[in-house]
């Protein structure tokens, strides 16, 4: 039998994603009867067909839809700020529904398709993610071997950062997070990892994505929006040209300068510049870079600032793109004297491992009967299931094909 077969992997619906939450909030609250369909994707080879875990998942995801928010979980999200008491009072009553979720495969790969109202659908991506990623390493040798090695590597990384800042000439701090919920090792090393870096580097490390160890370890709870929120906007009555002003501008009315940190990459850096004028760049504290050159994002970031006459030293710059801490250290060391930056990172922090990592996703693919899509700065990661309606984005917003 594979290792821990049968164990739910999810064994709390805290267990998110912050910006899951930010997102569900504000989109119940602007659009509760819009409709979306969201897709699974293997971006590379893994080293057995998925397809062998279609019933497993199937018995896991039947396990998450049993599962409610605690009275504890919903007291803890009800101190947050920005959650809105309405939204925990649906919280209270929410459980996942399991006929808006399916499992199929084709050609050895699992086929995920999560459709149905956005308010409920939305949710299950990261639980995904991470169930599909645990069963997957359930399947692969593990033992103490496995395990040193992680950890020798963790330690490595709190020596690099130990390092950097005792080199680091005068500027802003480097500062990082754990973004690294979906594609977990397992949710035991998860917990490891996190709080070995908040032990060893509390002046650096600055909390973690995952709303459930950010309540168990006393961390900050980190995240804002992601790209399903401002592609949903394509879908929601405005022209598609202004769908990212709509949906900046929705989110500001719903969190008020709260969470005030925007993402750039829906179609890309230039088209969201020509839309972030003066009054977006005065509400929002800063902008998040998920695609593309890095060094080159962050001076299109400076530049534009600067021709808004905003001190770029006001503002701060989140990097979340296929991070590791030596990629992280040389984009701070470009920028520290410049702009404050902060940085997310992933699937490095939380499975590096000997075993090499899965590249998965699970995206919005419509949204209100009609196609959404992200045109990233990486062509990679361009994910759409209608070639025309991507063809029409590009034309609209002037994206290179």
């Amino acid at each position: 039998m594979p290792r821990g077969s049968g164990e739910p992997v999810v064994t709390s619906l805290l267990a998110n994603d912050l910006y899951k939450f930010t997102m569900w909030q504000a989109l119940l609250h602007s659009h509760p009867g819009a409709l979306a369909e969201y897709a699974f994707l293997c971006r590379n080879e893994p080293d057995y067909p998925l397809a062998e875990l279609r019933d497993e998942l199937e018995n896991q995801l039947d396990h998450l839809c049993t599962l409610t928010f605690t009275q504890g979980e919903l007291d803890y999200l009800r101190g947050l700020r920005f959650i809105k008491s309405d939204f925990v009072d649906y919280l209270t009553i929410f459980r996942f529904q399991r006929r808006f979720i399916e499992v199929a495969t084709r050609d050895g790969s699992l086929v995920i398709k999560a459709a149905g109202p956005i308010a409920h659908v939305m949710a299950f991506e990261v639980f995904v993610l991470y169930i599909v990623n645990e069963l997957y390493y359930r399947r692969l040798p593990a033992g103490p071997a496995i395990l040193e090695a992680a950890r020798q590597r963790l330690r490595d990384k709190i020596g690099l950062v130990k390092a950097y800042a005792a080199e680091a000439a005068p500027g802003f701090p480097f500062l990082f997070m754990d973004f690294g919920l979906r594609r977990r090792y397992s949710g035991e090393w998860h917990e490891e990892v996190v709080a070995t870096f908040a032990r060893e580097l509390p002046e650096h490390f600055r909390g973690t994505s995952n709303v459930f160890l950010a309540r168990k370890l006393g961390l900050v709870p980190s995240g804002t929006m992601a790209h399903e929120y401002l592609q949903a906007y394509q879908a929601f009555g405005s022209r598609l040209r202004d769908f990212q002003k709509a949906a900046l501008e929705a989110w500001v009315q719903e969190y008020r300068g709260d969470l005030g940190t925007a993402l750039t990459d829906v179609v890309g850096m230039d088209a969201f510049l020509a839309d972030f004028d003066l009054y977006f760049a005065k509400l929002f504290d800063g902008l998040r870079h998920d695609s593309g050159d890095p060094i080159r994002w962050g001076e299109k970031a400076i530049a534009h600032y600067q021709k808004l006459r905003i001190d770029p030293r006001t503002k701060r710059l989140v990097f979340s793109d296929g991070l590791n801490l030596p990629k992280a250290i040389g984009i701070h060391r470009h920028f520290r004297d410049r702009i404050p930056s902060i940085f997310g990172i992933g699937t490095d922090l939380t499975n590096d491992t000997p075993h090499r990592s899965l590249n998965i996703v699970m995206k919005m693919v419509s949204c209100g009967g009609q196609p959404v899509a992200k045109l990233s700065d990486a062509p990679g990661k361009t994910m759409c299931e209608d070639q025309g309606f991507l063809a029409y984005l590009r034309q609209v917003f002037n994206h290179p094909s």
